[in-house]
């Protein structure tokens, strides 16, 4: 068994403080891949990812971002947004993000499989939805909303070259991460509350829709949970979202469809010692794999 687990921690600091260095020892995971890691390389706290090799690119905004890829052997290669690859030169939308810190792709050296982990921009509301009454910051007149669609423009497209590159490499696939996407009305709580909402928006919906396909990659954790809602991997840390499971599932798995096929089990780590590590919680997913 092949066991991969995906975290949003929400900053390695606060995360090692809720016990994330335990989580990480116990867990027995082949492959963790991090989201919003959120520390400088030379501030990374003793131990950050225990004895894993790390794939770690940090990116140059202070205390934002940052994703990583930890193995128990040093990956064959390594590709970040930062190191400019001339194979595989990165779309015209996707430039201006290449120094934050949102992506690394691995190709692991024991098993044929490409990993990636991936933060995606929570964006914001379309100029046309937003109301100063409604809204907890500024109006912005659809600027993040824009950026973000952007974003998932050019970022299909790398998607796309990526997992192309990796079969032809004779390797399966893995898009891991928070992708502030929900897809379904299965994958947030409150949804009818939601629909004009960033992270459940018609088109961004549209777009995961356009990326999950029998031909190119499968959402493992809906193939292995395809009649309930959620599995919920993120919950507000305001009121009772947490307590009464009102949740959202935009933490992913999102696999070539012959790594998908090999998927056993899907589980969210809700908590660690009663603890809950973040806002998000860890998405592991074992596949009969290598």
């Amino acid at each position: 068994m092949f066991r991969i687990a995906t975290a949003n921690i929400n900053g390695i600091r606060a995360a090692h403080r809720r016990g994330f260095g335990d989580w990480l020892a116990t867990r027995d995971c082949d492959v963790v891949t991090l989201q919003e890691v959120r520390c400088p390389v030379e501030a990374l706290p003793e131990g950050a990812f225990g004895d894993y090799e790390v794939a770690y690119d940090a990116g140059e905004i202070a205390g934002r971002n940052g994703v990583a890829v930890l193995t128990r052997t040093p990956p064959a290669a390594v590709r970040t947004w930062s190191v400019p690859d001339p194979d595989r030169p990165l779309h015209r939308a996707l430039r201006k993000h290449a120094t934050e810190g949102r992506y690394v792709e691995v190709d692991l050296a024991d098993v044929p499989l490409t990993v990636a982990s991936l933060y995606l921009p929570k964006g914001g509301l379309p100029a046309h939805l937003q109301d100063p009454k409604r809204m907890r910051e500024a109006p912005d007149g659809g600027a993040k909303y824009e950026r973000k669609m952007a974003f998932l423009a050019g970022f299909a497209r790398h998607l796309a070259t990526s997992r192309k590159a990796a079969a032809a490499s004779g390797r399966e696939f893995l898009l891991t991460g928070d992708l502030n996407v929900a897809h379904t009305k299965a994958d947030v709580a409150n949804w009818r509350r939601s629909n004009q909402v960033e992270g459940f928006l018609p088109e961004e919906r549209a777009w995961l829709d356009a990326q999950l396909t029998p031909r190119t990659l499968v959402d493992v954790v809906r193939r292995l949970h395809p009649d309930v809602d959620g599995p919920y991997s993120w919950w507000s840390w305001l009121g009772q979202a947490y307590a009464k499971d009102a949740g959202w599932r935009i933490d992913y798995h999102l696999a070539t469809p012959g790594l998908a096929r090999t998927a056993q089990a899907a589980v969210v780590d809700r908590e660690h010692a009663g603890v809950r590590l973040s806002d998000h919680a860890p998405v592991v997913v074992d596949y009969a794999f290598g």
